[in-house]
């Protein structure tokens, strides 16, 4: 299996985990965009444990840069691999995964993806509890 998890102090690379909008909320996200030739996008995500994710793919795949806590991430047909702080995960165009919290603990991550046509994720599925080891 290739390699798609490495760790962002390797690369000379930091990130800080960001203060959540709300308190009250056991799940947020800020979207920040700028203009390239494909548009891209980056979302600070923070996941509560247990989260309802689902199965997606981006048409010019996805970095992932967890900032804290636990997380799991999974490849179509692949195990579910744990991530952590400093983990920087890569999924390469239309690869079929899924990432969010473990089920004990929240994470929070940088996610990077651009857009093709407009478009830089396809919603698929839910994972269900089988799936995510409930």
């Amino acid at each position: 299996m290739e390699q798609w998890i490495s760790s962002a102090t390797a690369h000379g690379l930091r990130a800080k985990a960001p203060k959540p909008i709300s308190p009250a909320r056991s799940a947020w996200t800020r979207c920040f965009r700028w203009a390239t030739r494909h548009a891209s996008v980056v979302v600070t995500s923070r996941s509560s444990p247990a989260p309802a994710s689902a199965w997606h793919t981006h048409p010019l795949g996805q970095t992932l840069i967890v900032t804290s806590g636990l997380g799991w991430a999974q490849c179509e047909g692949g195990p579910i691999e744990e991530i952590r702080p400093g983990d920087v995960v890569w999924f390469p165009p239309g690869e079929k995964h899924w990432h969010g919290a473990t089920a004990m603990t929240a994470m929070t991550h940088i996610a990077i993806t651009e857009s093709l046509n407009g478009k830089n994720v396809d919603w698929m599925e839910k994972v269900s509890d089988e799936q995510y080891g409930r």
